[in-house]
Parts: C-alpha cells; sequence; structure tokens
C-alpha cells in the first residue's frame, strides 16, 4: 500500500466479527455488525503542539486496538476497506494473551 496518513491519523484494518454466539448460533451476515476491533496499518507522523512540537503518536502499525462503532472515515485502497481515523477515536490498544490469541 502506498499511502501514508498526515498528522495524527491512523489506518485500520477491521478485524473479523464472530461468525458464532458462545452458544453456537450462526450469525446471518445481515445480523453482523461491525467489529469495533481493529489493526493498525499506517499511522501520521503526529500532530503539532501550542509551541509548534511534533507530539509522536502512541501507535505504531501492527498493534491491536478497539474504537467506537461510528469513528473513522471508511476508504477503499488497493481493493481492501480500510478506516482512516483521528488517534483519538482510538479508545486502547489490545495488549497481551487476548491479542494473540485472537490472532490465532
Amino acid at each position: 500500500m502506498k499511502f501514508r496518513p498526515l498528522h495524527d491519523r491512523v489506518v485500520v484494518r477491521r478485524l473479523s466479527a464472530e461468525e458464532k454466539t458462545a452458544g453456537g448460533i450462526i450469525i446471518p451476515d445481515t445480523a453482523k455488525e461491525k467489529p469495533m476491533e481493529g489493526e493498525v496499518v499506517a499511522v501520521g507522523p503526529g500532530a503539532r503542539n501550542d509551541k509548534g512540537e511534533l507530539v509522536v503518536l502512541d501507535l505504531k502499525p501492527g498493534d491491536r486496538i478497539l474504537f467506537g462503532k461510528w469513528s473513522g472515515t471508511e476508504v477503499k485502497l488497493d481493493g481492501e476497506e480500510l478506516l482512516i481515523m483521528k488517534e483519538s477515536d482510538v479508545m486502547g490498544v489490545i495488549e497481551g494473551a487476548a491479542a494473540k490469541k485472537k490472532a490465532a
């Protein structure tokens, strides 16, 4: 991908939603909610503070994050649907065993 976000924006790939409930019921595509979990694909250089200094972002490519349901702008780059959002729209980074379990 040849796209570089500007300022404090990040590019996120949504992670796939669960196909079944905990009880084993299969969820059809029409009833699925969009997942609020994703993987950071690219980050901008950061925003400028009042003094004009660059404030580097806390996120980095590969981070698994949680974000708000209506956060970001959906775009299609190289045939892939991605989200572009500000770092402030991200609620947190998923770390440790939970992130590894989901990736497997």
